[in-house]
């Protein structure tokens, strides 16, 4: 996998790979090959459900391709505004903030009692 590599282009290389046609990963996946196609052009978004049977299918991580697919989404997303790389500084931070708070209010204080 290259950082340049869609998720659509990632699995279209697997299948020629393991030289199965569109219909029987589509079958697999349960949707029609012509949406198969479109994930494969770009032209359509895949869904996380997809991502455990292709992984068992490619004998590949799910979790690699987990990321593939949201950092497709988010670069799509993110490519339609005008300060992207802003966007994402911020996105970081505020990651970092609610992860920070979430661990804290999980957190159980017995010295103040």
């Amino acid at each position: 996998m290259t950082i340049w590599e869609s998720f659509g282009k990632h699995i279209r290389k697997h299948r020629e790979e393991n030289k199965l046609p569109l219909r029987k990963v589509a079958a697999l996946l349960d949707i029609d090959p012509s949406t198969l196609s479109k994930i494969e052009r770009g032209e359509r978004s895949a869904n996380k459900e997809m991502i455990p049977v292709l992984a068992e299918l490619f004998k590949e991580d799910t979790e690699t391709l987990g990321l593939i697919l949201i950092s497709d989404k988010v670069a799509y997303d993110l490519m339609q505004e005008e300060n992207p790389n802003e966007i994402l500084k911020l996105a970081e931070e505020k990651i970092k903030y609610l992860k920070t708070k979430r661990h804290q209010q999980g957190k159980l204080d017995f010295d103040k009692q």
